[in-house]
């Protein structure tokens, strides 16, 4: 028997447990519906407030006047970290975690923000395969229809992304069953396009420039399925 064989093979599956165990901690899981780690697409993760109800709406203190303490859910608490009580936002992500209450404005940002990432990449890339799982047929067919025209006249984009400087979220709208949420994305970006012999004719591949977009993602509450797609794409600059 080989002990010190047996000894690595064990110390090795402790850690795959280890990371397993913590990778579903933080993307979350959904009973029947398999997803892949690190997936930018899947920005649902169990909202604190969902431990609040089985807890009996547990509440936390927030600081008051003097001699005072104020306490408020742990739902309101996570909406209020984004959009300030009383704001138009916050009745909007209000009227959103009513009809999804597994949305977490906090999570959201952070998948928003590798979605991002990806979208962008995988467009200078010309990676329409993966651009396909995370937009909307209307946008994608827009992405596509630029990326083959580029192709057609031998172009060629070499970016490097940065990285993001802010993400925050904008408008919150409940449509029907459809949940509609507005991110505004200013982001570093080393951008260039080469023609068919090379030459850059747009961006500089030496330069980081700010980008600044504003992209309004969507999902059905009814739906079983947690991923969001890009519906709408602006552009500040």
């Amino acid at each position: 028997m080989n002990i010190f064989g047996d000894l690595t093979t064990i110390v090795t599956l402790v850690i795959a447990v280890f990371i397993f165990l913590r990778l579903r901690s933080v993307l979350g899981k959904r009973t029947g519906h398999q997803r892949p780690p690190f997936n930018p697409r899947d920005m649902r993760v169990p909202l604190p407030g969902d431990k609040a109800k089985r807890d009996g709406n547990k509440v936390i203190p927030l600081p008051a006047g003097e001699g005072e303490t104020e306490t408020v859910n742990e739902t309101d608490a996570a909406i209020a970290a984004i959009a300030k009580p009383g704001t138009k936002l916050n009745k909007q992500l209000k009227e959103v975690i009513a009809a999804d209450s597994s949305f977490n404005p906090a999570s959201f940002l952070d998948g928003a923000k590798l979605a991002y990432e990806m979208i962008v990449t995988a467009f200078a890339d010309g990676d329409k395969k993966t651009l396909k799982n995370l937009l909307s047929r209307e946008v994608y067919d827009g992405f596509a229809s630029a990326i083959s025209e580029r192709e057609s006249r031998s172009e060629q984009v070499r970016a490097s992304f940065v990285g993001i400087d802010s993400a925050k979220i904008i408008a919150a709208e409940l449509n029907r069953s459809e949940i509609q949420i507005t991110a505004r994305f200013v982001s570093q970006i080393i951008s260039a396009t080469y023609d068919s012999e090379g030459k850059v004719i747009e961006g500089d591949p030496e330069q980081v420039a700010e980008v600044t977009d504003i992209w309004t993602f969507a999902r059905d509450a009814r739906s079983r399925d947690p991923n969001w797609k890009l519906v709408a794409t602006e552009s500040e600059n």
